[in-house]
């Protein structure tokens, strides 16, 4: 009688492992490495940069000034309020502006890719307002809605969900016909063509709107928070740089870059739980 199955998949495993030769480790260990050390000379770069001189301290101060600024807004705050309630209203702003326009995008974009008449409907009006700058509508924000939070959420909502609507458009169109076929002669309604062909198939490329869209809100964001807000990343910049406190400029700069990666690092992870069929055949 045979291995079972659970312990011949492991001593495959465990082959495959003794054939990984010295380069090949050592290959995968520095593929793992990469980002740290890219990060690490980036900042040794900066840090001899301000050492030299070559631009001033209050235009570039240098990563030992920016820690020192960080530590001291995250123990003391600034500008009356604390670092967690910064990055907590920006991050607030953020999820409630981004997560609807996910939740009315893609529906839409789905049922724009279904329908003809739909999709004749709503596209001029898509094409029309996605070019427009985020800039062009905070005024109107704020006429319309005020300078609280609402116009930021609506703000990061107008931004971001068109580009909800292509990816999640393109991907329904982009499903292969040979899968509906199959699907309809096995019985498929609707429905189901819908919920078990049409969107696991379209879902890679939900996920890649989805990844760009959350670039686009972090700018419509720090754009608005820097117009009419008190709290937020974008507004704690603002405010140093017309203090011209350079070095906490940086630290909100690098927070939000910190931040909008975790972001990205999250949908990657939702997207490879969700679709692993990703890249295969």
């Amino acid at each position: 009688m045979g291995y079972p199955l659970e312990k011949a998949s492991a001593m495959g495993r465990e082959r495959s492992v003794e054939n990984l030769s010295t380069a090949d480790v050592s290959k995968i260990s520095y593929h793992r490495h990469m980002p740290w050390l890219v990060v690490s000379a980036l900042i040794a770069c900066w840090w001899v940069v301000s050492a030299l001189h070559i631009f001033t301290p209050l235009a570039l101060p240098s990563p030992v000034q920016v820690v020192r600024d960080g530590y001291v807004i995250a123990t003391t705050g600034y500008n009356g309020y604390s670092l967690l309630d910064n990055i907590g209203a920006s991050v607030l702003r953020i999820a409630v502006g981004f997560f609807a326009a996910i939740l009315v995008g893609v529906p839409v974009g789905l049922w724009m890719a279904s329908s003809k008449l739909v999709f004749n409907a709503i596209d001029p009006l898509l094409q029309f307002f996605r070019p427009i700058p985020p800039l062009a509508y905070i005024p109107v924000m704020i006429i319309w809605f005020g300078a609280g939070q609402m116009s930021k959420f609506i703000l990061i909502f107008v931004c971001t969900i068109p580009i909800i609507i292509i990816n999640a458009m393109s991907g329904a169109k982009n499903v292969q016909e040979t899968r509906i076929r199959v699907a309809q002669v096995f019985g498929a309604d609707r429905r189901q063509l819908l919920r078990y062909v049409i969107l696991p198939s379209a879902l890679p490329e939900i996920f890649t709107g989805m990844r760009v869209g959350i670039g686009v809100a972090w700018t419509c964001l720090v754009a608005a928070e820097m117009i009419a807000a008190q709290t937020g990343l974008g507004a704690m910049i603002l405010t140093a740089g017309n203090e011209l406190r350079t070095g906490v400029v940086f630290v909100g700069i690098i927070l939000i870059g910190i931040i909008g990666y975790l972001m990205e690092l999250t949908i990657r992870t939702v997207e490879r739980r969700l679709i692993p069929w990703k890249g295969k055949a």
